[in-house]
């Protein structure tokens, strides 16, 4: 990790415009989507987080769920100049943060995703499975006596 980029980098909830989710999108190779698109994706997702670096957008990730069982990444993304410096984990940390500070179903929960081709080995050192179908890691609930 990037200590002199990481101490500066700021994680901010639900601030993300859809206009920069586009961006953020198209300067990392995803898909281009409407921007109706991602902002209907970005009001019904449950929490999205903005990786902010002294104030400009430079990642970001959101993280849906089935409000029972499962909880899924989407869109980790880190603009290239800032990628290999800690972002990504960070923004993953966060949102497996949230999930176990959220979860209900008992002691563990399922967290899931779909890694970008040729990223697996970044899910997989922060304990993820790689499975056929994406990513997959199982967490223990910390706050569950």
């Amino acid at each position: 990790m990037d200590e002199t980029i990481c101490g500066e980098i700021e994680l901010v909830e639900n601030v993300l415009q859809a206009e920069d989710f586009v961006r953020l999108r198209i300067e990392t190779g995803f898909a281009e989507i409407p921007v109706e698109h991602a902002r209907k994706a970005l009001r019904n997702g449950l929490v999205n987080v903005s990786a902010l670096y002294r104030g400009e957008l430079v990642g970001m990730g959101r993280l849906v769920e089935d409000g029972a069982m499962y909880w899924y990444l989407q869109e980790i993304i880190v603009l290239p100049r800032f990628q290999q410096k800690g972002i990504g984990t960070m923004i993953v940390g966060h949102l497996v943060d949230y999930a176990k500070a959220h979860s209900v179903t008992g002691k563990f929960t399922t967290i899931g995703g779909v890694s970008a081709k040729g990223k697996e080995a970044f899910y997989e050192k922060m304990g993820f499975d790689i499975i056929s179908n994406g990513i997959k890691k199982m967490v223990e609930i910390d706050h569950v006596k």
